[in-house]
């Protein structure tokens, strides 16, 4: 089975139909404010209302509050949420919803106590580690802090077409997360990076 591709950031409704037609498994919208990435309510209604079926949308939160989470998932078709911040299990949980929880991988964090924690998500999404920022650093993490858990894992942090297939090989993971590492700006995919991306991971 190949590995899965989520492509997140997506701004535009032609970003979404192209990654979707290179392949793409699951389009991120991003519901936080303050990102260069973040779409509204509306503008998420516009970019998938027009996609067709067997593409996940999973919908990116960071420490939201529950009534805005709930909006969303009342006004669009999200398949997966996605919690990015400092979200407790009980916060996760509350909706009742597939979620996958993001993690920021540095020396020192355990995984294996992470999946404990959050066994009843669905995958675990592993970023890379900066300070006061909580996801689409650019940066790549050290893979070998990943370790054998029993759910499935989100490779992110850093991902482009010159690394993502290495980091299949080292990881295993069941899916990639790309944002920046196909973008032209924050926010607008280049659809040569999005191919050349798909390409390398399907090669695999």
């Amino acid at each position: 089975m190949r590995t899965r591709v989520k492509i997140c950031g997506i701004t535009r409704r032609q970003d979404a139909e192209f990654a979707v037609e290179m392949g793409a498994d699951a389009l991120g919208l991003v519901f936080y404010e303050p990102s260069p990435r973040a779409v509204t309510i509306a503008q998420a209604h516009e970019i998938i209302v027009a996609l067709p079926p067997f593409v996940s949308i999973v919908a990116l939160f960071v420490d939201a509050k529950a009534d805005y989470v709930k909006a969303c998932m009342a006004a669009l078709p999200i398949n997966i949420l996605q919690f990015h911040g400092n979200e407790s299990v009980e916060y996760c949980e509350q909706f009742n919803y597939p979620y996958m929880k993001a993690l920021r991988m540095r020396d020192g964090f355990d995984l294996k106590e992470a999946t404990r924690q959050y066994k009843s998500a669905s995958a675990l999404l592993l970023d890379s580690y900066q300070p006061g920022v909580p996801g689409g650093t650019g940066q790549v993490f050290d893979w070998s802090l990943v370790s054998n858990i029993n759910l499935p894992v989100i490779l992110a942090g850093g991902l482009n077409a010159d690394n993502v297939a290495q980091a299949i090989k080292q990881v295993e993971p069941y899916a990639v997360d790309v944002s920046g590492g196909v973008e032209l700006s924050k926010g607008i995919k280049a659809q040569d990076k999005v191919r050349k991306f798909m390409q390398e991971v399907v090669n695999v």
